[in-house]
Formats: structure tokens, C-alpha cells, sequence
């Protein structure tokens, strides 16, 4: 399984990387990770005309996107579109941060772990 990640470099500029994440169980209901630590979980609703210039993330958090997507910029240039059913871990939270908006305009729920 694949997450992407939005990190902040020595400079500040933010990258992008995905992350690989490993199996520490196998049984009949399927795979599961190692548990991960995870400080709460904030649901959140975001309209479609969400145009969020550039800023830092509030906090370390994974960001489980439901039923729409989300265009992310990373200070460096790149830009993924981390749809529906996709997790982004957000690290970015010093330097130049990231720009994000909605696409096609669509209203998105998304769920919210804070990591820290």
C-alpha cells in the first residue's frame, strides 16, 4: 500500500515522496500494518471553490480523503492530485508549506489524524 508524503527540507521547500507501507500481519480478514501512534481524528468538510494559497501544515497529520479529491502543489514545483480513497501524510509544517484546491469543483469529505 502506498501513501504519498509532503515533506519540508533543511531550505524549506517542500517535496513530495511516497511511502510504502509494510505488513507486520496476514490472516483471513487480509493485511494489516504494526499500529501507528495517533493523537485523535478530526472529520472535515471542504467546499468546492477551496483555493488555499500557499501555507505550512498545522501539524503532522495523515489526511484520508472519502469521496473527492484534492490538488496539492509542493513548493518545489510538483504537483499531485491525491484522490478519493488516497492518504497523503502532511509534514510540512515550518517553510514555504503547500498550495491546495479543489478539484472540478467538488465538495470533499476527508478525515483528519494528527500525529503529534
Amino acid at each position: 500500500m502506498r501513501i504519498h508524503n509532503l515533506y519540508v527540507d533543511a531550505d524549506g521547500e517542500t517535496h513530495f515522496r511516497d511511502i510504502e507501507i509494510e505488513w507486520k500481519n496476514e490472516g483471513r480478514g487480509g493485511k494489516t500494518s504494526a499500529t501507528l501512534p495517533a493523537t485523535g481524528i478530526i472529520f472535515r468538510e471542504t467546499p468546492g471553490t477551496y483555493d488555499y494559497e500557499w501555507h505550512p501544515a498545522p501539524r503532522r497529520q495523515y489526511i484520508i480523503n472519502l469521496d473527492a479529491g484534492v490538488s496539492i502543489q509542493a513548493s518545489d514545483g510538483e504537483t499531485r492530485i491525491i484522490g478519493a480513497g488516497e492518504v497523503i501524510l502532511v509534514e510540512d509544517t515550518h517553510g514555504k508549506g503547500h498550495f491546495s484546491k479543489a478539484i472540478d469543483g467538488k465538495l470533499r469529505h476527508s478525515i483528519f489524524v494528527p500525529i503529534e
